[in-house]
């Protein structure tokens, strides 16, 4: 193996993107790094394929799309909505999905009832989804304006960590089960008007913040000194950023 032009070292690393590696004399066939959005409505499965002949995110996608063997940045529950992001890099995904990183999600979701502010208080800076085991990280958390009349509250929840089903057994913790929740943003990524079902590739502005956004969260990590703390978001202060691995992300 050659990396531009000259024969590579044992345990030598190379960059696709910048290196030229070739194989035997011929350029090595990497594949290209894709970036997809998808709105993901009720009722289809956040995998590539389903053992249950469910709708998948797959099916969503073009057939082009489909060839790429992208797979999904974490995942939605079949009940839930919004964004998500599929890629084949696996680096920029392990970048997002652990919870040393803190990468955020934005939530609109729709309870029942009507939370008293103590009951924000508590969903902000974390809870006990079981007894005994680690609280949920502090979480950005919001009262917005309207469904108030018809028995329901609508509130915005920005996470940085992702546990299973996280915000629905959160709410029905605290008497506020969730009656819709849409997923609006990763990162710097937004859903806008992606119309449900609908997915598009990244625009090159988009793909150039989001790696932006996973470089700065990495160097971030490197740079924050053990047991550190960071800046404090509005429902409570920030935690250390090393935390035990979680990357299994349905809410």
């Amino acid at each position: 193996m050659r990396v531009n032009g000259r024969v590579a070292e044992l345990g030598e690393s190379a960059d696709p993107d910048r290196d030229r590696i070739e194989l035997d004399g011929r350029p090595l066939d990497l594949e290209e790094r894709a970036y997809w959005l998808l709105h993901k409505p009720r009722g289809v499965v956040s995998t590539r394929r389903d053992p249950q002949g469910r709708p998948t995110l797959l099916d969503l996608l073009p057939p082009a799309a489909q060839r790429l063997r992208l797979f999904p940045v974490g995942r939605l529950d079949l009940d839930s909505e919004g964004l998500v992001l599929l890629t084949n890099d696996g680096a920029l995904a392990q970048r997002l999905l652990h919870p040393s990183y803190e990468s955020e999600k934005e939530y609109l979701v729709t309870v029942r009832g009507a939370p008293a502010p103590a009951v924000l208080r508590r969903l902000a800076a974390g809870l006990e989804l079981e007894p005994g085991t680690r609280p949920t990280a502090p979480a950005g958390v919001a009262r917005l304006a309207g469904a108030e009349r018809s028995g329901e509250t609508r509130l915005r929840i920005v996470l940085r960590e992702g546990r299973k089903r996280q915000i629905r057994r959160s709410l029905a913790q605290l008497g506020h089960p969730v009656r819709r929740l849409v997923r609006v943003r990763i990162g710097p990524l937004r859903l806008r008007d992606l119309a449900p079902g609908a997915a598009r590739p990244l625009s090159a502005a988009e793909r150039s913040a989001l790696l932006r956004y996973a470089a700065r969260a990495s160097a971030d990590v490197q740079l924050a000194p053990q047991g550190g703390a960071g800046a404090p978001e509005s429902g409570g202060a920030r935690r250390p950023r090393k935390r035990p691995r979680n990357t299994h992300e349905s809410r």
